[in-house]
């Protein structure tokens, strides 16, 4: 009997039980999605690092090098397991030629490797150490995925022919946050191409305890070891490896989070409504002697039954999504070796998701136990709140006109009414913004500013090239001389001791410089102005336990330097550990050098990246936006995927709530509405009507949602971004996109559902309508 009962509710309101399948299928579809994602991501990093043996800890080093020291180091230690240098020859861009094309605009530091011994091997897609022959190569993935070369292609090094043998996954340098990319030849080819280049040390440990990583980092530090460029740790490599698709993931989460959010409410509206329709019934139910249990039971049965059917579908649909989902990660990092258990887990995320819905259906339902047979039967109907409309009166809207009048006063006498749907689309508003204005602000010309460097429009590297303050100072020359050159700065990186108040040591990279040219983004204080401030990044200013107004101690060629912190600031380059100041030091041992200009006319960015390319090919030239491109373009894609998706999301959403909840209204007002038919309205008055009231309750709802997104929504992709090392984060809104485009689009989704719901109101029966 129940089932033959809950069949014909679910027949009497087909739109209402639609409408909440589709929303908790949309929300199962991204949980599931996330669970499976973040399983096969960290499945997938995981496999990867432990099949190439990733370094535990790594010393980049230009310069003379002492084998012995570091041979008689890593046997003395017993935190080393296995220990090697790896050789890492830089090649300038222009001397590289894939198919005919030169890697001259690249802003990556394209070196040549031969396969290692020990670890942190260079892997192929199946997942096996790589053994080259010589003649051969194999390119770096971005090679492949930018579409620069395939397999059986020509690459020129130097003038030497190569032949592309395939590409690499370098659990080191796959993702483009890694400003060095690696191509591997034979040791025969590398012994061709030495003298091409200039080559790096790679100095690699693996330890027997990972724990003991900081321990070690100390020692090596104190030990006073070749250190003449970045350290890198095996848990930075894995933040490195994993941000792009994480962050994608991290969206995902929080729209299906926000979606569950909105089905809740849609639960919670329709199922009071359906309650204060069946009220009658209901009291001659307990009349009749039926328990409240079994009450409760009908209508539970139905919601559980929707949202099992739901999830399962939900469940369903994710599995071949997930493919789409998840090739970015197959190609940079391989297969997950969660894989098979991934669809398994997910199960789990949507169980969690069905419970959560039936939970909260046995919470509305509780009002049951408070109802007596003999309310259930005088029940007629829950009052309309009048007082928001007490002074809206029909002679103050002529100006509006009469319908859309009448629209907004039934807003204002029934705001209680009105709430869940006020609320679903302010959650929509905020789901389409927030993933929009992230991609927006990665993709900006400003988020320089979060790269150690503040907004200009031409930057120049010299890196792992000799004599860089002699080479900076020939580019600074041509620049005061140029025309096109508004204003630019000339910065120096160089590593210094630091002293801990343990005896341990601590290695700091400090930028030399003018940084009030272009000022980079700061959480607290402001950039050093004399020689004896400091400005730390929010990374360096926690692990240094220093804030604005504390003592810094820096050795600088054998005499200490006391320094005062002046300011913190948000860097994501260089793991996020970098600090800036202004006083005159050797410039012997330079890391490197960057040269920062601004143009007098930004739109000639690419002709002069390109003349001064040109001109100095021993620097790496490039527009801020191609810098920003190359090196966050992996990561910019999968937001924007995110992106799209949210919003495809939100309209659907909109637009499912809106024919909803407005179907509902009709179905409350079918008395008005005759009555309004019987005094002459037509039928598009009618829904002109109910238009005004979407269109109202929704221009609220755009605004806070915008609101919202901006504060709200700007903390919460703050916070991700904080685990790059920028603490301080703001959205760059593109206001023709997020103030226009986007409320436009859910406008005429909410209007056209409410115009095609409205549409049946003309089938009402005057006479019949009044009777009842």
């Amino acid at each position: 009997m129940f089932s033959r009962i809950i069949r014909n509710d679910i027949k009497s309101s087909k739109l209402m039980t639609a409408a909440i399948f589709l929303i908790i299928t949309s929300a199962a579809v991204l949980v599931s999605l996330t669970v499976m994602l973040s399983v096969n991501l960290s499945g997938a990093v995981d496999a990867l690092m432990v099949q190439a043996k990733t370094p535990h800890f790594m010393q980049m080093h230009s310069g003379p090098i002492d084998m012995l020291r570091l041979d008689d180091f890593a046997k003395q230690n017993t935190l080393v397991e296995e220990y090697q240098v790896a050789k890492f020859l830089n090649i300038e861009g222009s001397q590289i030629v894939i198919n005919g094309k030169s890697l001259v605009d690249s802003v990556q530091d394209n070196g040549f490797s031969m396969q290692n011994d020990k670890f942190d091997y260079l892997m192929d897609f199946d997942g096996n150490v790589i053994q080259v022959t010589d003649g051969f190569i194999y390119l770096p993935i971005y090679c492949m995925k930018d579409k620069l070369a395939q397999v059986g292609d020509m690459v020129t090094v130097a003038g030497k022919p190569f032949v592309v043998a395939g590409f690499l996954r370098d659990s080191q340098m796959n993702s483009l946050l890694s400003s060095s990319k690696r191509f591997l030849v034979s040791s025969s080819d590398y012994a061709q191409l030495a003298s091409s280049g200039n080559v790096e040390y790679l100095i690699e440990f693996r330890l027997f305890d990972l724990s003991q990583l900081g321990s070690f980092e100390n020692t090596y530090t104190a030990a006073g070891l070749e250190a003449n460029g970045p350290t890198i740790t095996y848990p930075l490599f894995k933040l490195i490896n994993v941000i792009s698709d994480g962050l994608m993931v991290a969206i995902i989460l929080l729209v299906s989070v926000l979606i569950l959010a909105i089905a809740f409410l849609c639960i919670r509206l329709t199922l009071l409504a359906k309650i204060e329709d069946d009220y009658r019934e209901i009291g001659v139910m307990k009349a009749i002697g039926l328990r409240v249990s079994d009450i409760r039971g009908l209508y539970f049965a139905k919601y559980a039954a929707i949202a099992a059917l739901s999830c399962i579908l939900g469940y369903v649909l994710s599995l071949p999504l997930q493919d789409f989902m998840l090739r970015n990660i197959r190609l940079f990092l391989g297969e997950s070796q969660n894989a098979a258990i991934a669809p398994l887990v997910s199960v789990f995320g949507i169980a969690v998701v069905f419970t959560a819905i039936t939970t909260y259906v046995n919470h509305v339902l509780r009002r049951f136990k408070h109802l007596s047979a003999a309310d259930a039967l005088r029940y007629r109907g829950e009052p309309s709140c009048k007082t928001g409309a007490r002074g809206f009166t029909l002679g103050k809207g002529r100006i509006l006109g009469a319908n859309v009048f009448l629209g907004l006063k039934d807003v204002l006498a029934r705001k209680h009414l009105y709430a869940t749907m006020f609320i679903v689309l302010v959650l929509a508003t905020f789901i389409m913004l927030v993933p929009q204005n992230l991609y927006t602000t990665i993709s900006s010309k400003s988020f320089i500013t979060y790269m150690g460097m503040g907004s200009c429009d031409l930057r120049l590297d010299l890196q792992q090239v000799s004599d860089i303050p002699r080479k900076a100072g020939e580019i600074a020359k041509a620049m005061e001389t140029d025309e096109t050159i508004d204003s630019f700065v000339v910065l120096f990186t160089k590593r210094f001791e630091v002293p801990m108040a343990d005896g341990t040591v601590e290695n700091l990279n400090v930028e030399l410089g003018d940084h009030s040219v272009f000022p980079v983004t700061y959480a607290k204080g402001n950039a050093p102005a004399n020689p004896g401030e400091i400005a730390l990044s929010s990374i360096n200013a926690v692990e240094l336990d220093k804030t604005i107004g504390d003592t810094l101690v820096l050795k600088d060629d054998g005499k200490e330097r006391s320094l005062t912190v002046c300011g913190i600031y948000s860097d994501i380059t260089n793991g996020g550990k970098t600090a800036k100041a202004t006083f005159s030091s050797s410039l012997d041992s330079v890391l490197w050098g960057v040269i920062a200009a601004r143009l007098q006319d930004p739109g000639i960015v690419l002709l002069v990246a390109k003349t001064y390319s040109n001109r100095f090919t021993y620097a790496k030239v490039s527009g801020v936006g191609q810098y920003i491109e190359q090196t966050f373009g992996s990561t910019m894609g999968s937001i924007k995927k995110a992106s799209v998706a949210a919003m495809i999301v939100s309209l659907l959403v909109s637009a499912l709530i809106a024919s909803l909840f407005i179907k509902m209204l009709i179905a409350k007002d079918r008395y008005p509405i005759a009555v309004m038919k019987a005094l002459g309205f037509t039928n598009e008055d009618i829904s002109i009507q109910y238009i005004s009231r979407s269109v109202f309750v929704l221009f609220f709802a755009i605004v806070l949602g915008t609101v919202l997104a901006n504060t709200l929504g700007e903390f919460l992709a703050g916070s991700i971004i904080a685990s790059l090392g920028a603490t301080v984060f703001s959205f760059v809104v593109r206001p023709l996109s997020a103030y226009l485009i986007s409320p436009l689009l859910l406008l005429s989704c909410v209007i056209l559902a409410t115009f095609l719901t409205t549409s049946s109101s003309g089938n009402l029966s005057i006479s019949d309508t009044i009777k009842e």
